[in-house]
């Protein structure tokens, strides 16, 4: 990406880096996967569950979209969703759908820990569940540097000279 700042009054292109993943001097090393997912339940497919392999791998599972097809009935639609938190929990409801008032709900980081179960608790379908599973993978074999800070440097204090 190239950025134009003025320095003396020139416009020169100045390199940016927009790397999320980008390490520093104090941080291990991270990579990271990312991959699209996605089910349909209906009257007949009444579950869909996300699994992931058992390896030694970081999983996370963020729900992205719900929301009913054209041909869903006009009837209440919700979607419940169990994931795996200390070993035992509930189904719990995460979306109410309805065609004429509600036909989609949007999340932002509604992180949720596989293996995750969704059930298309009451109404008929099709209901569309869009995900995103991301695979961590921390490379702890590298040591971490230390921060060096000048000893010549000072602490800001708030006050401006």
């Amino acid at each position: 990406m190239l950025v134009f700042g003025s320095s003396e009054g020139e416009d020169k292109p100045a390199e940016i880096s927009m790397d999320p993943f980008s390490t520093s001097a104090a941080s291990s090393d991270l990579y990271a996967v990312c991959a699209l997912w996605g089910c349909t339940l209906s009257g007949t497919e009444r579950t869909a569950i996300f699994e992931v392999e058992d390896d030694l791998l970081e999983h996370q599972f963020f729900i992205r979209t719900i929301c009913l097809s054209a041909e869903a009935l006009e009837e209440p639609h919700v979607v419940e969703v169990q994931d795996r938190i200390g070993g035992r929990s509930a189904p719990v409801p995460i979306a109410t759908l309805h065609p004429s008032c509600l036909p989609m709900v949007s999340f932002a980081g509604f992180e949720l820990m596989p293996p995750v179960t969704f059930k298309l608790r009451s109404g008929q379908g099709p209901v569309y569940i869009c995900g995103q599973h991301v695979t961590l993978d921390l490379d702890e074999d590298e040591s971490e540097e230390e921060i060096v800070f000048s000893e010549t440097s000072t602490p800001f204090t708030g006050r401006r000279r």
